[in-house]
């Protein structure tokens, strides 16, 4: 038998990520008067990706063969998967899909070139809504687009309604596959300032598949049996990217191995260790210089997504701050009451709940857009 409140309102969150290995969920009950950012967490779930499915997610990020049948076939499969973490949600807090309001879900990002016009969230959610019985809203970065927007990062919104606080500047970083920065001012007229940082996971997990064949680097063992290798490390900050003033954002089309791969045409010999350390260095070094540009005065900066748990990661971020004299300390997205790993997953379930109450999802100071604008698309049981 549940025992969620009688007076709450229920959402299913569900994030697949620039990482590709699988999809989080939540079930997040919402006061029927939510106004204050906090909301309870009824079940959480994970769904790992098979091999197959992330080799077609991960081809579709270029160009090729048959791409349209290709991208369906893989909705589909993706839409199947992200039933399947419903179901289990559905199980651990005892409830029928009838009770859900709606599901948010984000889809797997393929594309993403805001410069010209469009972003690509590969998904079926009309077969997601088939599957569950539950309203699906999906769908959300494109109204932004289309408003002028960068359509990324979403989540600074979400940072600020669950995490600001008066009186205090707080920094949350989210890295996953891509990293990205939420500053959250406290001062009487606090602004939220928020962009994608660059490489999070994404070419470290590259790099580790390639010559280990593992998924991601546990710990950052790997990498922190290397050396930093300066000469690449500063050929990768020498990348425009990090130059351009927000709002920006990026993904896969920017950062891939083949992207790597050219920077690396300079050092031939490098060990692939070494290469490793200096990819955990190069994320470390482009969140400080993010975190330590607006020269803010914040005391902690909050990690979230899976880098979280990365503890040499978290040790060269908290090197790199100190080099740029900045004193605030790292902590977990725990120490404000949410797993660093379902910070992404109640997100989506947030937007689904600002889309249902008819409220804007994006800040027009973080993604550029013309103005606020309700994001997302419905579709029903």
């Amino acid at each position: 038998m549940s025992i969620l409140p009688s007076n709450s309102i229920l959402y299913i969150g569900l994030m697949s990520g620039t990482s590709l290995d699988g999809v989080d969920g939540v079930l997040a009950s919402f006061p029927r008067d939510f106004s204050d950012g906090h909301v309870d967490m009824a079940a959480a779930a994970y769904v790992p990706f098979p091999a197959a499915l992330q080799s077609d997610l991960m081809a579709l990020q270029a160009a090729g063969d048959n791409e349209i049948a290709r991208e369906a076939l893989a909705a589909n499969e993706l839409a199947r998967h992200y039933a399947d973490c419903v179901a289990q949600l559905l199980a651990q807090a005892d409830v029928a899909p009838d009770a859900i309001r709606a599901i948010g879900v984000h889809g797997q990002t393929i594309r993403h070139q805001p410069a010209i016009g469009y972003t690509r969230q590969t998904n079926n959610p009309a077969l997601l809504a088939e599957l569950t019985g539950i309203d699906v809203i999906a769908d959300f970065r494109s109204r932004d687009i289309a408003a002028g927007g960068q359509g990324a990062p979403l989540v600074p919104a979400f940072h600020r309604a669950f995490f600001a606080k008066a009186g205090e500047t707080r920094v949350v970083v989210n890295i996953g596959g891509i990293g990205n920065i939420s500053i959250l001012e406290g001062g009487e007229n606090a602004c939220v300032t928020g962009f994608d940082t660059g490489p999070g996971n994404v070419l470290m997990d590259a790099w580790i598949a390639q010559h280990l064949g593992k998924k991601y680097d546990a710990d950052g063992a790997w990498a922190a049996s290397g050396t930093v290798i300066p000469a690449l490390l500063d050929t990768l900050r020498d990348e425009p990217f990090f130059a351009l003033p927000p709002p920006k954002s990026t993904g896969r089309d920017l950062f891939h191995p083949t992207w790597l791969a050219g920077r690396l045409s300079a050092f031939p010999n490098a060990k692939p260790a070494d290469v490793q350390a200096t990819l955990a260095a190069f994320t470390a070094n482009t969140l400080a210089d993010a975190i330590a540009a607006p020269a803010i005065d914040a005391k902690t900066v909050y990690v979230c997504g899976g880098g979280a748990y990365n503890a040499h990661l978290m040790r060269q971020l908290q090197q790199a701050l100190a080099d740029r004299k900045q004193i605030a300390t790292l902590e977990s997205t725990d120490a404000l009451g949410i797993s660093p790993n379902h910070v992404e997953a109640l997100a989506f379930a947030w937007l689904a709940y600002r889309f249902s109450e008819r409220q804007a999802g994006n800040l027009p100071a973080v993604t550029g857009a013309k103005g606020l604008r309700i994001l997302g698309a419905l579709y029903p049981a």
